[in-house]
């Protein structure tokens, strides 16, 4: 039987992108985005990953971008972004993010099993073997 625990989850750009050379056989650069509120869910990251590919569709130079691990951990990590497409890029996250937080509030996820304090004492007991 499950319990209802409110369990939303919003986040918000936190910061300026950084960006960061790829290997010499790439194109474009990593830019990584700061998001608020920790590390996402794998449900908002989902929704993240599809409201950005709608922003994106029809955008041209966008062909060299990477979204496959778009959310790593806290940051949001564009792989491939040319110069040419970095100053649409921005708007197009911002307009993401708002997406999927609505997304994750108009459709919330299904009741949890058991209540985190009780997931966490049986997180305590797993103990694994090191060597």
């Amino acid at each position: 039987m499950g319990m209802a625990i409110g369990m939303s989850e919003t986040h918000q750009i936190a910061g300026a992108p950084k960006g960061e050379p790829l290997a010499a056989d790439r194109v474009g650069a990593r830019i990584r985005v700061p998001l608020s509120g920790g590390a996402p869910s794998p449900r908002w990251s989902r929704a993240l990953g599809a409201q950005l590919t709608n922003e994106l569709s029809g955008h041209a130079g966008v062909g060299h971008l990477r979204l496959g691990e778009l959310v790593q951990g806290d940051d949001l990590v564009l792989e491939g972004v040319e110069e040419r497409e970095a100053p649409d890029l921005g708007a197009c996250l911002a307009r993401a993010v708002a997406a999927a937080n609505a997304c994750v509030a108009d459709d919330p996820s299904q009741p949890a099993n058991m209540p985190p304090a009780r997931a966490e004492a049986i997180a305590a007991q797993v103990r694994p073997t090191t060597g």
